[in-house]
């Protein structure tokens, strides 16, 4: 019949793995491991902690713990203790229910051998430290980075409205210069009194619109020299905010609103 040292050796030299790699995987010291394997047990620990260890052991070579320790017992080491183990498995976390003596061994086994699963997933305590090792001197850096950037934004937005209205101001011709004027030409002056937008047309014989001699928007006080080779029509809006300055004298229309103002 083999011993309780035997046992253990076969078991471990059949799953191909050394007294280290024992040890490493139930984090019971290799010394301790090896004289099991001699059949010492005297390891100047108490009991309760050789019980364990040898359970422990005997669980991970897959060999009936129970038989192991009450073999151990019948060498007059301790008493056996037979159980009937209700257990589930957790990855390498045994989970089982017994007798409170024997709870007490597991606990002291773990004291020495803590569980595999406190190791489940290091990257977690690594990204938390992480987390905390931040330096707020560079976080403050970022905000404030973050801050001037938004603000060089805002201050460009507000250039950018600024003279786009100030263009909008200016007067347009939407459909190109107004002819030009010669020296001896007869002209008319618009005079703005507020903003208001104008188009000048050259009347045909048909008492049709014909050329534009002026199209756009005129702001407070600004004035515009118009040729008037003819007849033409002039097409306001505001018309209460237009003078008519000819030779020098200036009229008003005499209108509100939008009016289309004819000149022979």
């Amino acid at each position: 019949m083999q011993t309780i040292g035997e046992r253990l050796e076969e078991a471990r030299k059949k799953k191909g793995i050394s007294i280290r790699e024992a040890a490493e995987a139930t984090k019971i010291r290799g010394d301790y491991l090896s004289r099991f394997e001699n059949n010492q047990f005297d390891i100047n620990l108490t009991e309760l902690y050789v019980r364990g260890f040898l359970r422990t052991y005997a669980q991970f070579l897959r060999l009936p713990a129970d038989r192991i320790l009450n073999d151990y017992a019948a060498l007059g080491r301790g008493e056996s203790r037979p159980r009937q183990p209700s257990r589930e498995v957790y990855g390498r976390m045994d989970v089982s229910i017994s007798s409170p003596d024997e709870r007490t061994e597991s606990v002291a086994a773990s004291e020495e051998t803590p569980p595999a699963i406190a190791r489940r997933n290091p990257a977690a305590p690594r990204r938390a430290a992480a987390v905390s090792n931040l330096d707020p001197a560079l976080v403050f850096k970022i905000f404030k980075i973050a801050g001037i950037v938004v603000v060089a934004a805002l201050i460009l937005w507000g250039i950018i409205a600024l003279i786009s209205a100030a263009l909008g101001d200016r007067p347009k011709n939407t459909e190109g210069p107004a002819p030009a004027i010669s020296a001896n030409q007869s002209t008319i002056k618009l005079v703005a009194l507020d903003r208001l937008s104008v188009t000048v047309r050259r009347k045909n014989a048909d008492k049709s619109d014909g050329e534009i001699l002026f199209q756009g928007t005129l702001t407070a006080g600004q004035t515009q020299v118009v040729a008037r080779p003819g007849p033409i029509y002039i097409a306001v809006n505001p018309a209460e905010k237009l003078e008519i300055e000819v030779n020098g004298k200036r009229y008003p229309t005499g209108f509100t609103g939008s009016q289309k103002l004819q000149i022979e």
